[in-house]
């Protein structure tokens, strides 16, 4: 199945936004201070933001990628 370039590019700037999203998650469970399992929940903000932006790179740059192959051809 093809995806568009601009498909492609729009996936990654969701992925990016879930994983700022994940991050501040992240951040407010590090910042709690009287929430009993914040340790946890901050670890797994983060590991999920960083999982999520590289998600994001990836399909940024196959969204590159894939525009770059198709050479120009004159229209008929």
């Amino acid at each position: 199945m093809k995806i568009s370039s601009d498909t492609c590019k729009a996936i990654s700037v969701i992925f990016f936004y879930m994983a700022l999203l994940s991050f501040l998650i992240g951040m407010a469970g590090r910042l709690k201070e009287s929430f009993h399992s914040r340790a946890e929940i901050s670890t797994a903000g983060f590991t999920v933001a960083a999982v999520l932006a590289a998600l994001g790179v990836i399909t940024f740059l196959f969204s590159w990628r894939n525009k770059t192959d198709k050479p120009l051809e004159p229209p008929l």
